[in-house]
């Protein structure tokens, strides 16, 4: 017994659709936080390099052209050069400006500043160790990690004459305060992100159940139909793909309906006809006596019963496997051929006046054809399938007449390629109201041209399957107005060499 637990738990594929999109919009929102804040954190580092090449640019040029303002000559003291520049200079943001000058006895340089404030931890020039790393480092350029933050820094060595001690500008920068606003900036991108997938959850679920409430309304049709019901129908809306699904889901249901109806009315006619010989065979066994002739007389009926009923299951069998797509095998056929074949067979259902119709084109002829030349079309159909039906037409016909009455028949090919072939006769003729329902299974015409007809009503139903298990073919009847009928298979798609 199977219980609600055991039943595994399965997510819609609403959820589904929700959960892929935002997993999505996640992985994306997050790449392009990240790489706005790697985009703005190289920013830094670059516009660091840029500040600290111009410093150093501005004090080399003051350096090799500038005079004092007091002598108006070169500079000579490495201090006196360093105080001038600084005064005349204006720092960035959280950038330094120091001048370094050596002192004897392995003492810390003596620094000089522009003494302003700078809103880090612990700048440069309160730092004795770490500006005594960067007076002592033998290059331009550095970084100093430190636990209070980090410093990029550069220095131009001045090393003058006359004994004069070494001397050096720096140009340090604390890009704590500029990375700081790059991490700002990616957690406002992580804050709207979450925004957005808040947003995109609410509207993609609904939409999603938009989208898919046609699906759920297939579920829920398909979860009601039972053989009993086949009527519901799904509303199709708009012209997309769900509107397609329902559609062909509709044109299913359709053709189900179709088969079940066609099914149950194939059952109740073939236990309809099987029971009619099954009732007489009894019906005899048990009255038969103990006389010879009623034994072989009673023999005799019920085996021609018996023949009856196997002719009915070969035919339902053959119905059957009409609907298979292999029911039919078509191939290159030579029309004249195929036609006179038939004739030969059908003359020996009976003594009629057979008549022979030779293939005939009826297609304009091509200019300098010869116009007595006969012609050998080539059409691709099932050889034996077709001879079966032209056969069972030709049995049809050979029921319905009397001795010696005219059965004609015939083949040709039509203006627009599509070939024809047909049994005709000189029989009662077929009553309208009875020409829409004699392909039918199991439906026989009136007294009229039924009355000679002892088949349980197969044979019509069979030639229409033959012919409509063809690409484009069909079977007609056709009513001479010199009386008659006519039995036409056409094969649309004929095609020649």
């Amino acid at each position: 017994m199977t219980t609600a637990d055991s039943v595994p738990h399965r997510i819609s594929a609403r959820v589904r659709i929700l959960l892929w999109l935002l997993v999505v919009m996640a992985v994306a929102l997050a790449a392009v936080a990240a790489t706005t804040r790697s985009i703005l954190l190289r920013d830094v580092d670059h516009r660091v390099e840029r500040l600290l090449a111009q410093e150093t640019g501005e004090f080399t040029a003051f350096f090799e052209r500038g005079v004092d303002p007091t002598t108006g000559a070169r500079f000579r003291d490495p201090e006196r050069l360093l105080r001038v520049f600084l005064e005349r200079q204006y720092a960035d943001p959280g950038e330094e400006l120091i001048g370094l000058v050596g002192r004897t006895g392995g003492r810390a340089p003596a620094q000089l500043t522009q003494g302003r404030d700078i809103p880090v931890r612990l700048p440069l020039h309160r730092d004795t160790d770490a500006r005594a790393a960067v007076f002592a480092s033998p290059h331009r350029s550095g970084t100093l990690d430190r636990p209070q933050g980090e410093i990029r820094w550069a220095k131009v060595r001045i090393v003058p004459g006359g004994g004069a001690p070494e001397a050096a500008f720096v140009v340090a920068f604390h890009p704590e305060r500029e990375r700081e606003m790059a991490d700002t900036v990616f957690q406002i991108l992580l804050a709207i992100s979450a925004v957005a997938l808040l947003l995109t959850c609410g509207i993609g679920w609904a939409v999603a159940g938009r989208i898919l409430a046609p699906v759920r309304l297939v579920r829920t049709t398909a979860t009601q139909l039972t053989e009993q019901d086949l009527t519901r129908r799904i509303p199709v809306r708009g012209h997309d793909d769900i509107a397609a699904l329902a559609g062909t889901f509709n044109a299913m249901l359709d053709r189900l309906e179709r088969a079940f109806a066609a099914q149950r009315q194939f059952v109740d006619d073939a236990g309809h006809e099987l029971r009619t010989p099954i009732t007489i065979v009894r019906g005899h066994l048990e009255l038969m006596g103990d006389d010879p002739a009623e034994r072989e007389e009673t023999v005799r009926l019920v085996t021609d019963e018996l023949d009856r009923m196997s002719r009915i299951v070969e035919d339902l069998l053959l119905l059957a496997k009409s609907e298979r797509p292999d029911f039919v095998t078509p191939g290159p056929v030579r029309l004249a051929e195929l036609t006179a074949d038939v004739y030969v067979k059908a003359r020996t259902l009976g003594e009629r006046d057979w008549v022979f119709d030779g293939h005939t084109d009826l297609r304009p002829a091509p200019p300098g054809a010869d116009a007595d030349a006969d012609a050998e079309d080539v059409v691709h159909l099932d050889e034996q399938r077709v001879t079966q039906a032209m056969v069972q037409l030709a049995q049809n016909a050979v029921q319905h007449t009397v001795q010696g009455a005219r059965i004609t028949l015939g083949s040709r090919t039509l203006a627009d390629g599509a070939v024809e072939l047909y049994v005709a006769d000189t029989g009662p003729g077929v009553q309208p109201q009875d020409a829409e329902v004699i392909f039918e299974r199991f439906r026989r015409g009136t007294a009229r041209r039924g009355a000679r007809g002892s088949g349980a009503g197969l044979g019509l139903a069979i030639v229409r399957a033959i012919a409509e298990g063809h690409p484009g073919g069909r079977v007609e009847l056709r009513s001479p107005e010199a009386g008659g009928a006519t039995f036409v298979l056409v094969m649309e798609r004929a095609t020649t060499p």
